[in-house]
């Protein structure tokens, strides 16, 4: 299901329809095929609607070629609709007026340090290296040239030197909703919603000529067919069985996992690729957050929403702390799945109930969907005392007081003994205030699926690899799907997804134009 609230600028009878499509794609088979129709003939082809396949389908569009965008769901945007719509940029106007001192040659350093570690491959040097000298043109240039708005100053994340985290103004829909205007605006852009990709068809000559897709209204099968075919289905961390497959060694697997990924990220891309002969590359390099609640709107209880108060404690069913809550998930994750049953509980006050936070919502929206609704009492616990929320949440009584108020002495005196979270970097973690308001809160939380850092092998033109490392002829891939290209590495800094999923788009969708340039067109 959707959560709704995230939804928030579209209407209700749309929201309705979409769930109703997401509960006919659960029902949908591949091999249920009623009828079939004649082929559709295009220029290019470019499977997912999302920030990645819009990216690609503009430059493709601005080149004059026609192009059928086929998407499974009836919205664009993907799961960067979900999103705060940040992005990691180097070098811009808003780094200057703040005075921060940014290059390619810093953010170079900043991401091979971040996402390497002892055995197996880091970042991917060449990408790395064309991301950080080609942001500031390709992402944030592009970006504010179709209108879109960032806010006035950049923000510091975990593993950057310096602020380069920006975040646009609207989050996701803010984002995404210029760039699908610019594609609808070019005239030579159609989309083709409420189908899904079942299969890419190859010629004699082992050219891949198109995909063959399901209407899912009717199971009626298409044939859509263009000599270049541009994969963006997103990652896989909605498909818990492949999230399952590909778990990473040295992790244990949790009891429960939330799927935190948009619901087209089922890894349909990856099938679909590797029944080519694409190659996978770094599939347990999962990209998971420490901080799932389960969404209020999923009745199947699958689906997660990443949260967190940064004023609050984390408090395993023992009632203790276990982490530096302020770290980010390259250090929370690997202690969450440590604990008991895989989960925690988020204990704040009234004074922190503000700044709960749950990315794509408003604070209108998180105060009305989670705090004021009595049906979401089984999400968030609230008592006059800290006692009587421990028995609420299940959590000893005793030990869960006594961790309180062991923090609250931390925080007078200004130490966090424990763990070092008290002043220990520069945001609202490291600089906490006494729980000590009555009511008093407990949100449960889990571990979310959320990224994925690994998928098809691409080459620097965004071509489909095959395991010889050959290109795959007629077929690109951008986005997630490709793990991102491998920009990260094995941990991700924030706002690379988007900006790399942009980027990506944009350099498959030049590709493929240059090479249509080169064809007779059909």
């Amino acid at each position: 299901m959707i959560d709704t609230l995230i939804l928030q600028k579209v209407s209700k009878k749309t929201i309705r329809n979409v769930m109703l499509f997401a509960i006919m794609l659960a029902m949908v088979s591949p091999t249920v095929i009623l009828a079939a129709e004649k082929g559709q003939q295009h220029d290019a082809i470019v499977v997912g609607a999302g920030i990645a396949g819009l990216s690609a389908s503009w430059e493709l569009a601005q080149k004059g070629f026609d192009v059928a965008v086929i998407e499974m769901q009836p919205l664009y945007g993907g799961t960067a609709t979900m999103s705060e719509g940040a992005l990691c940029i180097v070098g811009t106007p808003e780094q200057a007026k703040a005075g921060i001192i940014d290059s390619p040659q810093i953010a170079f350093k900043d991401f091979m340090t971040y996402g390497s570690d002892q055995g197996g491959p880091g970042p991917d040097v060449e990408w790395v290296r064309y991301y950080t000298n080609e942001s500031r043109h390709e992402i944030y240039d592009w970006l504010t040239g179709l209108g879109v708005t960032f806010e006035k100053s950049a923000v510091l994340m975990p593993g950057n030197s310096v602020p380069r985290w920006h975040k646009v103004i609207g989050k996701g829909r803010g984002l995404v909703e210029p760039i699908h205007r610019a594609c609808k605006q070019s005239s030579r852009v159609t989309f083709f919603y409420g189908h899904k990709a079942l299969s890419l068809i190859r010629g004699k000559s082992g050219r891949i000529s198109g995909i063959r897709a399901q209407r899912i209204k009717d199971n009626v099968s298409i044939d859509y067919l263009a000599p270049v075919v541009i994969l963006a289905t997103g990652g896989f961390q909605g498909n818990m069985k492949m999230v399952q497959k590909y778990w990473p060694e040295r992790q244990p697997l949790p009891e429960r996992i939330l799927r935190g990924a948009g619901i087209n990220a089922t890894g349909s891309g990856h099938e679909m690729a590797q029944a080519v002969g694409a190659r996978l590359f770094n599939m347990q390099y999962q990209w998971n957050y420490a901080t799932g609640l389960q969404s209020p709107s999923d009745i199947t209880g699958s689906r997660g929403l990443n949260a967190f108060s940064q004023q609050s404690i984390w408090v395993n069913k023992a009632g203790s702390r276990f982490v530096n809550e302020s770290q980010d998930t390259k250090m929370t994750f690997p202690e969450l799945i440590k604990q008991p049953g895989g989960t925690y509980w988020a204990i704040f006050d009234s004074a922190a109930r503000n700044s709960f936070f749950i990315s794509g919502w408003s604070r209108e929206s998180i105060e009305e969907g989670l705090f004021n609704n009595q049906q979401n009492s089984r999400f968030v616990k609230s008592a006059p005392t800290i006692a009587e929320l421990a028995v609420a949440a299940g959590l000893p009584p005793q030990i869960l007081t006594e961790t309180v108020n062991h923090w609250n002495a931390m925080v007078t005196a200004g130490s966090d003994t424990d763990f070092g979270r008290i002043g220990c970097c520069r945001t609202p973690w490291s600089n906490p205030n006494r729980i000590e308001r009555a009511p008093f809160y407990a949100v449960q939380f889990y571990p979310l699926a959320r990224k994925s850092m690994g998928g098809v092998s691409i080459d620097r033109s965004c071509r489909v690899l095959d395991d010889s490392g050959k290109h795959i002829p007629g077929l690109y891939a951008a986005g997630e799907l490709t793990g991102l290209a491998g920009v990260n590495g094995k941990a991700s800094l924030e706002g690379t997804f988007l900006g790399t999923s942009i980027m990506t788009g944009r350099v498959a969708g030049r590709a493929a134009a240059a090479e249509l340039s080169g064809q007779t067109k059909p």
